[in-house]
């Protein structure tokens, strides 16, 4: 399969209402869409970088750039997904543009042999929990309200975004008003620091199913430390950028949880690579999410769908971020959401809503 030529595509999605971290505050997703084109197929894939580097050092203007000067010309012109990784390596970091355009010759493969990105990966699941992610707000009593409006929803699992000065009150507030039985966790997006580890004891109390990215990404060994002192279980999110990371991660005992973003770790293939790290050291794994549109969902939720991902991931419905999608939508059932069956990603963009959204695109023959 030869590759023709790949699209850069930028696209604006207001999302339904602020989304605000320890980090900074989105009200409008800058997503970088990359569309690889051959004379059978074309595939999709999305970068997850934010336009500033906050989150991470990508941004999504970097990565734009970096595709155009260094990715893309040193891809194989034979689109082989499992040879995308090794052409790129010698390329530093860069792991989320490297993983939509992995992503986009895994979905080209993909429709071309007629099997669903699920079955690749190695799904057992023909459907996987949802959990949503909640942003801080601007006081308890609407964290309440949009709290109650996602379980009424159906979603299995909340997880409540936190930072010092937002963190033991909110938490006890929703665990004293939606009961031991709602599946709750935090995220701290590596907000604190060793010297709050007996503040953050004293979440142990609220009985939650993990504490995300407490420290600094770069610090297992405090992450150790920390998990020591505390009964509820560490997640590690930022820190984990490959089976590596995940590697090290485990031996030093700095987490027994394990947040599985593949634009983060630098693609699908290396996101199934750290599953079955976990899945052999008994380290559980849940899919993270990064506000992805339809086309970025659709491989979440098939990722999800293997069987070491044990834990409701942040799969949420379409809704959850974006009024309209720029694929058909994904919508909550009984708190799940089904995993695409077509060939590769088994959505694809609807023409009419991605022209609206699209801000810029670039051509880039082969």
């Amino acid at each position: 399969m030869q590759i023709t030529g790949i699209e850069l595509r930028r696209i604006a999605m207001p999302l339904v209402a602020p989304f605000r971290t320890s980090f900074g505050t989105e009200t409008t997703r800058d997503v970088l869409l990359v569309r690889v084109v051959t004379p059978d197929a074309e595939g999709w894939g999305e970068c997850v970088a934010m336009s500033e580097p906050l989150y991470s050092s990508e941004y999504v203007d970097g990565a734009a750039d970096v595709m155009r000067r260094f990715l893309i010309p040193a891809l194989p012109r034979t689109a082989d997904p499992q040879a995308v990784g090794p052409a790129l390596a010698p390329i530093r970091g860069h792991r989320m543009a490297k993983a939509a355009l992995e992503a986009a010759v895994l979905d080209a493969s993909l429709r071309i042999t007629g099997e669903s990105f699920g079955h690749y990966l190695g799904a057992t699941r023909d459907r996987v929990p949802c959990g949503v992610s909640v942003g801080i707000t601007g006081s308890v009593a609407e964290l309440l309200d949009t709290v109650a409006a996602y379980v009424e929803e159906g979603y299995v699992r909340v997880k409540l975004k936190i930072g010092p000065g937002w963190d033991v009150t909110p938490v006890r507030a929703v665990r004293e008003r939606f009961g031991e039985d709602l599946l709750l966790q935090v995220d701290a997006n590596a907000a604190y620091t060793l010297a709050d580890a007996r503040h953050l004891a004293r979440l142990d109390a609220f009985d939650l199913l993990l504490i995300e990215q407490p420290l600094a990404d770069d610090d297992l060994v405090q992450h150790a430390r920390l998990a020591r002192t505390l009964r509820t279980p560490i997640c590690l999110d930022e820190s984990i950028e490959s089976a590596a990371h995940a590697a090290a991660a485990i031996t030093l005992g700095a987490c027994s949880v394990v947040n599985v973003k593949p634009g983060r770790v630098g693609g699908y293939l290396e996101a199934r690579r750290i599953h079955d790290l976990c899945r052999a050291h008994g380290v559980a794994v849940w899919c993270g999410g990064m506000l992805e549109t339809g086309i970025g969902r659709a491989a979440n939720v098939a990722l999800a769908a293997l069987p070491g991902f044990t834990l409701p991931g942040d799969t949420s419905a379409s809704r959850r971020y974006f009024g309209t999608d720029v694929t058909p939508p994904f919508e909550l059932s009984g708190g799940h959401l089904d995993v695409p069956a077509g060939a590769g990603l088994g959505v694809e963009p609807i023409p009419d809503v991605l022209n609206e959204v699209t801000t810029a695109t670039e051509w880039i023959p082969f």
